[in-house]
């Protein structure tokens, strides 16, 4: 069996005197979808940020692609974060209200220094059509789009560093029910394309259930069943 490409072990985060995170283990494989469950508080988003090293964690590991982040500093962590994109529920507050959709989407290939003018445009258009958005959309800002539609652009966003890893943090349950199954079923699609690895962070149990293919269900900081 290959290995995993998230393995998270024991992974431990406090605020102070409050353990928000205590000893979660669980392992995800490429192109396999593991979910999160459990009511709000429990310690999803915190485990989510945790993985990204966004919150570095107390203790444990998070190994991505064999790699243990949690001791690594920052200028070696750097090239490994493209391969892991976070998505999360709030759409518009993901995306700068100051800048156009085709802006935010080229934003991470210049960051990494990957634009090019000559095709760098071409390449926009194609992650947006990729998303099922008209790339004419490109042209507005994030309050000229629907929620969904917004949620779209905020996954070609991720999509644009070439991520083996998304980190989805509830991404559907803003949206109204029509809207969300066609958002989760381009996850779906994107999935098979590409063989990306989710971790799907989510309360709603009628979502994971249709959606991921195994559940850790989180109670007070921790995987109670999986």
């Amino acid at each position: 069996m290959s290995d995993p490409l998230l393995d998270v072990r024991d992974l431990v985060v406090r605020y102070g005197q409050v353990t928000a995170v205590a000893g979660v283990s669980f392992a995800l494989a490429a192109g396999e979808t593991l979910a999160l469950n459990g009511p709000s508080g429990c310690g999803k988003s915190t485990t989510a940020l945790a993985v990204l090293q966004l919150r570095r964690p107390d203790s444990g590991e998070v190994r991505f692609e064999g790699r243990e982040l949690t001791t690594l500093p920052e200028r070696d962590l750097r090239p490994l974060r493209p391969r892991m994109q976070p998505v999360f529920q709030d759409a518009y507050g993901s995306l700068s209200p100051r800048h156009r959709i085709r802006d935010a989407v080229a934003e991470p290939l210049k960051v990494q220094g990957r634009w090019d003018p000559a095709t760098g445009p071409a390449r926009v258009a194609e992650l947006l059509d990729r998303v099922g958005l008209d790339p004419a959309y490109g042209a507005r800002h994030p309050h000229e789009l629907s929620g969904g539609q917004c949620q779209r652009a905020g996954i070609a966003r991720a999509l644009a560093s070439e991520p083996r890893l998304l980190i989805l943090d509830e991404p559907v349950s803003a949206l109204d029910p029509s809207v969300r199954a066609g958002v989760l079923n381009l996850l779906v699609d994107l999935q098979d394309d590409l063989g990306l690895g989710y971790l799907f962070i989510c309360h709603d149990r009628a979502v994971v259930r249709h959606f991921a293919d195994r559940v850790a269900e989180m109670r007070d900081g921790r995987v109670i069943a999986a």
